[in-house]
């Protein structure tokens, strides 16, 4: 009954996952919102999440050791999220992760200048609402949620095991 319950959690997990990733590329590229760099950070929890429910499916991993690991990357994204609203509401300052762009990609002088003159999105400025929160604000209720049930599984896991 609990591998029904934990597979469950898991299938809802990745959809909410896979929606979240889907809403963000929808955001950006056909409703034209640019992210900030924390903005794109807080994707790769998400992508993980697929990852390693994935990886579960085809090599039937330990349910108890890929909680762990979903508690670990929803904290990771709760974390980041936690901080990317406080830059958001003014309590932290914007560090340089906010204003750095991708240097790799510049050959020249001139595209160096050209990079420089473009607008970079400043981390404390939202661009989308949904319901008046920002997307940041929904990140961290969604993180902080999974966390939660995902630690009330771990916690009673051997209790359903029977």
């Amino acid at each position: 009954m609990l591998n029904y319950k934990i597979e469950t959690f898991l299938k809802i997990i990745i959809i909410i996952s896979l929606s979240a990733l889907i809403s963000a590329y929808f955001i950006e590229y056909v409703l034209g919102h640019q992210p900030c760099n924390l903005c794109l950070i807080e994707r790769i929890p998400y992508g993980l999440c697929i990852i390693l429910i994935v990886l579960n499916y085809m090599f039937k991993i330990d349910n108890k050791f890929l909680i762990i690991l979903l508690i670990l990357t929803f904290i990771f994204s709760f974390m980041i999220s936690a901080y990317h609203f406080g830059i958001e509401k003014g309590f932290l300052e914007e560090s340089a992760i906010c204003v750095v762009k991708n240097t790799t990609e510049i050959i020249s002088k001139e595209e160096l200048l050209k990079e420089l003159q473009a607008k970079t999105i400043s981390c404390k400025d939202v661009t989308f609402r949904i319901f008046g929160f920002s997307l940041t604000t929904i990140n961290i209720i969604i993180s902080l949620i999974i966390v939660i049930l995902l630690s009330k599984i771990f916690i009673n896991y051997e209790q359903f095991k029977k």
